[in-house]
């Protein structure tokens, strides 16, 4: 009788063991699936080393908001000088317009000014009809056309267009020049094409990066007369616009920042509100450079 309790007895503790077994392996599941949940809301991180805190990922690197994050300043050896504090400020969803604060350095601005000024002319518009330029009273600037990858230092802002833009270099047309005097204007205007005449070398324009090469002390405002959304009166810079400037969302110039804007909406479509120009220039000169870009590579001659 007594033996046959003892092996009875064996089964029993099998059961209680697996239990116990079981009963930790339960917890420690529960515990991983609550620890994932807290690193997936960001309530819980893994510590990192000093090494992995320095690495910094190259989309974030040009995509600093206007928060609180970290500015600094940076030494560029492929470009001229150094540049000042660097962030991304949204300006408007409805068009789509984004400032690169110092995109360029004041040597940069200044080296793009003096390969321009011999060079020179009335500014033209495009013709709709043939594609060749011609005069215009809605442009009273001057301004000149450099070759794209002209040297060294273009070639450098020219790829950092196109790492800000995530549009290859070949998609875009040559760096535009251009100098606004006393009273001189752009009115407003697309630069989108309404033609195929015009998209017969790269498409449509995608997009436009719009550099202030200068300070200007009143006036020469970049204007969205068509901006949606967007309180006026709330703009940083409200107090310094001219009127002209007040008369939608206005963006006023500093060297080495860069406007950039899309003429055409993320579904291919073309942006009507993406309509701008240029205020009259009240008092002081006002220099900047355009890069238009395209949907496929631009051809350049």
């Amino acid at each position: 009788m007594a033996r046959g309790l003892m092996r009875n007895s064996r089964p029993y503790q099998w059961r209680r063991s697996s239990s116990r077994w079981t009963l930790v392996l339960t917890v420690l599941l529960t515990l991983s699936v609550v620890l994932l949940l807290l690193l997936a809301l960001g309530i819980f991180s893994l510590p990192v080393s000093s090494d992995s805190s320095e690495v910094e990922h190259p989309v974030e690197r040009h995509l600093e908001s206007t928060s609180h994050a970290p500015k600094r300043k940076v030494a560029h050896s492929d470009g001229l000088g150094t540049r000042g504090d660097q962030w991304t400020e949204v300006l408007s969803w409805e068009p789509r317009a984004f400032m690169y604060h110092n995109f360029l350095s004041r040597e940069e601005c200044e080296y793009l000014i003096e390969l321009a000024k011999p060079h020179m002319e009335k500014s033209t518009v495009v013709d709709s009809e043939t594609g060749q330029s011609k005069d215009s009273r809605v442009r009273t600037s001057s301004g000149t056309f450099l070759k794209r990858g002209q040297d060294k230092i273009i070639r450098a802002i020219e790829k950092r267009i196109a790492d800000f833009t995530f549009i290859p270099v070949e998609h875009g047309e040559g760096l535009q020049i251009l100098h606004y005097e006393f009273g001189q204007k752009y009115e407003p205007h697309w630069d989108y094409f309404l033609d195929e005449v015009n998209t017969q070398n790269g498409g449509q324009r995608i997009a436009t990066l719009l550099m202030y090469l200068s300070d200007v002390e009143e006036g020469g405002e970049t204007i969205f007369p068509s901006a949606s959304s967007v309180n006026i009166s709330a703009i940083p810079d409200y107090n310094e616009l001219s009127e002209c400037g007040r008369k939608g969302l206005g963006v006023k110039p500093r060297m080495g920042d860069a406007l950039l804007f899309w003429s055409m909406k993320p579904d291919a479509t073309l942006d009507e509100l993406s309509l701008h120009g240029g205020c009259p220039v009240i008092k002081g000169n006002k220099w900047s450079s355009t890069k238009w870009m395209r949907v496929h590579e631009f051809k350049a001659y």
